[in-house]
């Protein structure tokens, strides 16, 4: 009991720390595409700053620590990377690009109900939570739902990798700033074709980017993104971080609660109007959610618990200690038997 309380202790400024950041760089996204509607280049050049800021704290811990940092070469960022990177590019491009269509409300509900796959039951709840949810829903739209739904999907097969990543000591990438150094070149070189296939050319002729006017509107604009960047820096840091010091499991239950959290903010701040059924939605869903994570830890004990038994059963030591105690016990009961009669 003491020893979970320990750990809950530690991992709860990794929590909030996760949360400042999470509610932070998402409603600083919806307010600043309401003036630069660019999602994908937003995300290009926070990406850009993300490395940047990453190659300068491993200067620093370079610079204090006298050790070299980790140095994948490129063919191993490419071969072992790249999965990671380009499902984590698409998640995050795809996420900010539904919020020119939809509701952040929306988008923190999908993202809240795609995180889990489940049994019978747990589908039934979600299905009827988003039924509920979206009933007669006046900000609801297609083409943003779309891109929200792609965007979680993406999400979950992000987190597989990036953990199996984060996982092989032999790489070297277990600290969460070496881990966002190697990623964001391939992530940015990933996002990069969307951004010219879909703005490209709107961006060309846009006076908000390159055929501006004003001089203090271009530094206000850089001004706004360069924030960007660093509130995206930290996002991305305390995921890493919290994954990296506790479990995929413990950053998914902690999802539960943020998105619950960002809900309510978006109704209160960005002026988002949901009905009680709505809500119900939500809260049919939530539960759909939660009794997936209680069944995902059970059977994650169970997995742990089967692990050890084989490993026990495949020790040849282990295996011939048990047999000599077998036969002991064997003899100790015949030995006994005649003394009864």
């Amino acid at each position: 009991m003491a020893a979970a309380l320990g750990r809950a202790a530690g991992a709860a400024p990794l929590v909030l720390l996760y949360y400042g950041c999470s509610a932070a760089i998402t409603f600083y996204n919806k307010w600043l595409l309401q003036s630069f509607p660019f999602p994908l280049l937003i995300t290009l050049l926070h990406l850009l700053l993300i490395f940047g800021l990453s190659a300068l704290a491993r200067a620093l811990a370079r610079c204090r620590s006298g050790r070299p940092r980790t140095a994948l070469p490129w063919a191993d960022c490419l071969r072992r990377a790249a999965p990671a990177a380009l499902s984590t590019s698409l998640d995050i491009g795809l996420s900010n690009w539904s919020f020119l269509y939809v509701t952040e409300s929306v988008v923190t509900f999908v993202f809240a109900l795609t995180q889990r796959v489940a049994l019978l039951l747990v589908v039934l709840l979600i299905a009827g939570g988003l039924f509920m949810f979206t009933y007669k829903s006046t900000q609801f739209n297609a083409q943003g739902f779309v891109l929200v739904l792609c965007a979680s999907f993406l999400g979950g097969i992000r987190w597989t990798l990036t953990q199996i990543l984060m996982q092989k000591a032999e790489l070297g990438l277990q600290n969460p700033i070496d881990t966002m150094f190697h990623l964001q070149p391939l992530m940015f070189l990933g996002l990069f074709p969307l951004f010219v296939v879909f703005e490209g050319l709107p961006l060309s002729i846009s006076e908000k980017l390159l055929r501006f006017h004003e001089a203090g509107m271009l530094l206000s604009l850089v001004g706004k993104l360069f924030l960007g960047g660093i509130l995206a820096f930290g996002l991305g840091f305390s995921e890493f971080l919290l994954v990296s010091r506790t479990s995929s499991l413990t950053l998914s239950v902690a999802g539960i609660f943020k998105e619950i959290c960002i809900l309510f903010l978006a109704t209160r701040l960005l002026g988002d109007h949901l009905s009680l059924l709505n809500w119900l939605g939500f809260a049919v869903c939530l539960s759909g959610i939660s009794l997936h994570v209680i069944l995902k830890a059970m059977n994650s004990k169970g997995e742990k618990a089967l692990k050890l038994q084989k490993e026990a059963s495949s020790d040849p030591d282990l295996e011939l200690l048990l047999h000599h105690s077998e036969h002991g016990e064997e003899e100790e009961e015949d030995v006994e038997t005649p003394q009864q009669h």
